[in-house]
């Protein structure tokens, strides 16, 4: 089952890469490889790829669902995109519940990064350090030109197609038990990256790291570090040293590089200080974790109080043990600066004392601070949905729907609470938006077609609804004239 899920984690790993825009290339000075990568990736194909894949996998339980977590990855890769010269390129970063070191790139622009690799970071600058060095990967399209000059004509199976290259790509050494076909290990065998890829990605990585106001010292330290850890252990590199093999010339070449930059010491947010307390707190035997946390508080063994304070809760409320978290959430409201996540926390906390009211009270106010926060939005319209306040749920989404219009979940919501009313017509309508927002465009027009054969709703929804499955029979067809996998 594990090994199930996993491989279907990274096939929609590739459908999300590859239904991204068009490529840019990060700086003149690199050598030019020969951008052969237009000649089996074309924007449209790319797009083909994307909403087959997503509708076979738009669920899968290797991906972190944690929102938290996600926007504050995404948040610190578009602090570094952001001074790309020529920023075209959209990128999606997400996370991977898995605690082996490991990151990787597709084309497109789309970056996993493993809770393993979050955790082993020592500060900030090293996790952006890795970023950067992905996303140099993405603009150098490298990926894509291996693909290219393979011309792997052999296959006609997408999803076939997704899995070979992200079981090659993410998880080498899973590839050659999954996959058994000549083909598909060829891929694995020849999809490494060459030397001159890696020193470009390490290159257009440093420059978006000093770009992004980050120490570029860290590249060489991280990779420095990983590289001492496993010295001495025949076969247990992390993943990401088997798929960007670390050399001491090539720490070298980064070292000699950041020696012409000027140095910058540079704190750590506190976000990333929480995320990585949170993932902490969730990993592993709760009193253990417990344990560990009141110790390093104990022995003052931390780089944030806060944050130590912060996981402590979290694993507290994990176990269940009401009075104990909510004596370390008193101390971080009282102690440490107020804060999106703390006041998560905070609601959570009076949601796990069945105290409605004060629970309501909490996100409420807590989103007049933070109104864009997608976790408060999150929280607050299922707890409406958890004590069958339907209409408030309603109220909230529809409030905040506008920030966030591609967000599936949101949708997700409001079918629920359009059930919770016996709506028949606007539950399908909702649904079907979000099963879209998944680019699962079958069951988006089954839930549309449902829709409109409600025998409630009036006649202004009624054509509302008549007029989108149009729409998305228009799109079905013209993707099925478009496909190009025959």
């Amino acid at each position: 089952m594990k090994l199930n899920l996993q491989m279907k984690f990274l096939v929609l790993t590739l459908a999300l890469a590859l239904s991204m825009n068009s490529l840019v290339v990060m700086s003149n000075e690199l050598p030019d490889l020969g951008d052969v990568s237009a000649t089996i990736l074309s924007p449209l194909q790319e797009q083909a790829i994307a909403e087959q894949i997503l509708r076979e996998v738009a669920v899968s339980g290797e991906v972190l669902q944690d929102v938290e977590v996600t926007d504050y990855l995404q948040d610190l890769g578009a602090r570094l995109v952001v001074n790309l010269p020529e920023n075209r390129q959209k990128f999606k970063f997400f996370v991977v519940q898995d605690n082996t070191i490991n990151a990787f790139a597709m084309p497109g622009g789309v970056i996993g990064v493993h809770t393993g690799l979050i955790l082993a970071a020592n500060n900030e600058s090293e996790l952006a350090s890795v970023l950067g060095h992905e996303i140099g990967h993405v603009t150098q399209h490298h990926l894509a030109r291996m693909l290219a000059s393979q011309k792997y004509d052999v296959f006609k199976n997408i999803a076939g197609i997704a899995l070979a290259l992200l079981v090659a790509r993410a998880n080498p050494q899973l590839a050659g038990g999954a996959l058994t076909t000549a083909s598909a290990i060829g891929v694995q065998n020849q999809l490494d990256y060459t030397r001159e890829h890696e020193r470009e990605a390490d290159r257009i990585g440093l420059q978006i790291l000093e770009a992004g106001g980050f120490d570029v010292r860290a590249m060489p330290a991280f990779f420095t570090t990983l590289q001492r850890g496993t010295r001495f252990s025949e076969g247990s590199a992390p993943s990401f040293l088997r798929t960007h093999p670390v050399t001491s010339e090539r720490i070298a070449d980064v070292e000699n590089r950041v020696e012409q930059m000027p140095y910058r010491q540079v704190p750590d947010s506190i976000e990333f200080q929480y995320v990585r307390a949170k993932l902490r707190a969730g990993a592993g035997n709760v009193q253990s974790v417990i344990d560990v946390f009141e110790q390093n508080i104990r022995e003052h063994r931390y780089t944030s109080l806060a944050a130590e304070h912060y996981g402590l809760a979290v694993a507290l409320l994990r176990k269940n043990a009401i009075p104990e978290a909510e004596k370390e959430v008193s101390w971080l409201i009282k102690n440490a600066p107020q804060h999106p996540m703390i006041e998560n926390l905070s609601a959570k906390l009076q949601v796990a004392k069945n105290n409605p009211q004060q629970a309501a009270e909490q996100y409420a106010a807590a989103l007049r601070i933070f109104p864009d926060n997608r976790a408060l939005i999150y929280g607050y319209a299922e707890h409406f949905l958890a004590i069958k306040q339907a209409d408030n749920a309603l109220k909230v989404v529809k409030l905040k729907q506008g920030l966030y219009p591609d967000d599936d979940y949101l949708y997700d919501i409001m079918a629920r609470a359009y059930t919770m009313q016996n709506k028949e017509l606007l539950s399908h309508q909702a649904q079907g938006e979000a099963y879209y927002r998944r680019y699962d465009l079958a069951r988006a027009i089954e839930q549309m077609d449902l829709a409109v054969k409600a025998k409630d709703g009036d006649f202004y929804q009624k054509s509302i609804v008549e007029a989108r499955l149009k729409q998305l029979r228009l799109m079905m067809g013209e993707e099925k004239k478009s496909s190009f996998w025959k």
